[in-house]
């Protein structure tokens, strides 16, 4: 289900932001390492199942940014990986208190046989907008169903770090999951946002 490009960045993403949430406490990076790499897969498979049940296949890269402005010809010369760069920038700027969390992202095609179906469901051949809404939302909803699960079992850390992951995702940037939820379904995208929110507030004040 995971090819060998996916899983080298999952790999480098769970090292990355595990070293970014844990430079407060470096006897947390074993944990921190054992918890990323358990969220960033739930939030992958969920995505891969749902662009399964879609007809459609995804790729997991690390999130890249190659323009820099709004006029044309505003590019870097070459990508910059910011899902590499902004988790330790922004953890150590907040002295690991807020380390940024968001460092995946995906593309998406219609597998062949999609292209026959005219009926149902599937009245079009290509991907839409809000497709790919749907494939990120389930990533971000099965983190934040197993921060609940996680905090009822006593894990409340590996809740917390999944309600960060959530949050971090939600945002509408660039092409992370935010972004695809928001230009395709602008009611779930606010629905998510609110649950999200609920989350961050219950972790950073009740637990």
């Amino acid at each position: 289900m995971l090819n060998k490009k996916e899983l080298s960045s999952i790999v480098a993403t769970t090292i990355i932001l595990s070293l970014a949430v844990s430079i407060r406490n470096f006897n947390f990076i074993l944990y921190g390492l054992a918890s990323i790499f358990f969220i960033i897969l739930i939030n992958v498979f969920a995505k891969k199942i749902s662009a399964y049940y879609l007809e459609s296949e995804i790729e997991i890269k690390i999130w890249e940014v190659q323009r820099y402005g709004f006029k044309p010809g505003k590019y870097f010369k070459k990508p910059v990986l910011m899902g590499a760069y902004l988790p330790v920038l922004t953890s150590v700027m907040s002295l690991g208190y807020f380390p940024w969390l968001a460092s995946l992202v995906f593309d998406v095609k219609p597998k062949v046989y999609r292209a026959a179906k005219r009926h149902g469901l599937y009245s079009f051949s290509e991907m839409t907008e809000e497709h790919l809404g749907y494939i990120a939302a389930s990533g971000i909803l099965a983190n934040l169903i197993f921060s609940v699960i996680g905090y009822f079992i006593g894990f409340s850390e590996f809740a917390s770090l999944n309600v960060y992951y959530a949050f971090f995702n939600i945002l509408p940037l660039s092409d992370l999951d935010g972004n695809k939820i928001f230009f395709g379904n602008l009611v779930l995208w606010s629905f998510i946002a609110a649950l999200v929110l609920i989350g961050m507030g219950y972790v950073l004040f009740a637990i």
